[in-house]
């Protein structure tokens, strides 16, 4: 917590407290490398004055901040889980935008059919920036190529891809792989107990 004068007069001075003091959401603390300070809210510092019997009030009244009903997952710096699924996404996005333009080039443009998958023969589509990186660097009739998969990429995923249906799925996979495994699990153990 830090004071800062805003004058002389002390009902003017404020208090800076962190977001995450402050937030009745969950608090996200700054990596200690350094991250970019957050917008603090200011307080008046009366709303810290007080008897030292209201303090100990206060104190004994305090009340734990709400926990984060999220769960923590480690080892993935600065990054997250759902940064880590959008960039396997992007580049399944790239390889699908790859496979609709070389179908689009095959019944029209045989030759830059020919060209991109030669291309692709050479580099590989599981990582889209850098795949999409060479392919403009390649020539000027790449290039144009490149340019329609970034579209089509954009395209697809906006417009056409089903998110929704892709949360079911997710949803029931996970599901329904859970129950097999334990359910083999549990005919595994129950058919050992049987032999004995």
């Amino acid at each position: 917590m830090q004071i800062s004068p805003a004058g002389c007069n002390p009902w003017r001075t404020l208090v800076t407290i962190p977001d995450a003091m402050v937030s009745s959401r969950c608090a996200v603390l700054p990596h200690p490398a350094g991250v970019a300070p957050r917008r603090r809210q200011h307080l008046p510092a009366q709303a810290f004055w007080g008897t030292e019997r209201r303090r100990r009030r206060r104190l004994v009244s305090f009340e734990a901040p709400p926990r984060c009903h999220k769960m923590y997952v480690p080892g993935f710096g600065e990054g997250s889980p759902e940064k880590k699924a959008a960039i396997s996404l992007l580049n399944f996005f790239n390889y699908l935008a790859v496979r609709i333009v070389l179908a689009q080039l095959e019944s029209y443009n045989r030759e830059a059919y020919v060209e991109l998958k030669e291309f692709t023969s050479r580099n590989s589509v599981n990582d889209a920036d850098s795949f999409c990186k060479n392919l403009i660097r390649e020539s000027p009739r790449h290039k144009a190529l490149a340019m329609r998969i970034l579209e089509v990429r954009s395209a697809y995923m906006k417009n056409d891809f089903e998110w929704d249906n892709l949360k079911k799925l997710s949803f029931k996979m996970v599901d329904e792989a859970n129950i097999k495994l334990m359910r083999d699990y549990v005919l595994e153990t129950s058919h050992i107990e049987d032999d004995e």
